[in-house]
This record gives structure tokens, C-alpha cells and sequence, in this order.
């Protein structure tokens, strides 16, 4: 598995999101994508994998995994904060 079968959640439109994920299976042909996502981006992890998996690849791909973290790093103002992650794993059927 590779980086390459990853897609980050950040501010971009919606559907960039879906159509990277759905390029990933079909024009790369991967066996599996890992979507990840941080703080406040992981309620649109779970919409794009859900859209991905039901509406554009229905009965091809289904979500075999789903990991949820926390990371601390230093913010701006130099204090620690602890942020939540989530990495949704696709796989073909």
C-alpha cells in the first residue's frame, strides 16, 4: 500500500474528493483507499467515503475499515493540542 492510494479531507469542494476517490479504483486501479481526515474535517470523511462507496461505485467497493485517533502537536501560540483523526479504508468486493 502505497501513499499514493490516500486522500487527505481539507477545504477543497466536495466532490474533488469523491471523484479522487473514484479515480483511485478506476483509472489507477487500486485495490484499496485510505481517506484521512483531522478535527473538523471528519464528518466530510465519512460523506465523501459514504458517496464514493453507495452512489458511485455501488456494488463495487465497500468500506472494510475505520481507525480513529487523536495526534498532539504544538498550535501557534506554542500550547499542545490534542486533535481526533480518522482514516476510512475502502476496498473493492
Amino acid at each position: 500500500m502505497t501513499e499514493d492510494n490516500c486522500i487527505f479531507i481539507g477545504n477543497k469542494p466536495f466532490m474533488n474528493y469523491v471523484t479522487g476517490v473514484v479515480m483511485q479504483f478506476t483509472t489507477k486501479s487500486a485495490d484499496e483507499v485510505i481517506i484521512k481526515a483531522r478535527g473538523k474535517f471528519i464528518a466530510r470523511a465519512v460523506d465523501v467515503a459514504e458517496v464514493a462507496a453507495k452512489r458511485f461505485l455501488d456494488s463495487q467497493v465497500e468500506i472494510k475499515d475505520v481507525a480513529i485517533d487523536s495526534e498532539e502537536f504544538e498550535n501557534k501560540e506554542g500550547k499542545q493540542v490534542r486533535v481526533s483523526t480518522i482514516e476510512i479504508t475502502l476496498a473493492k468486493k
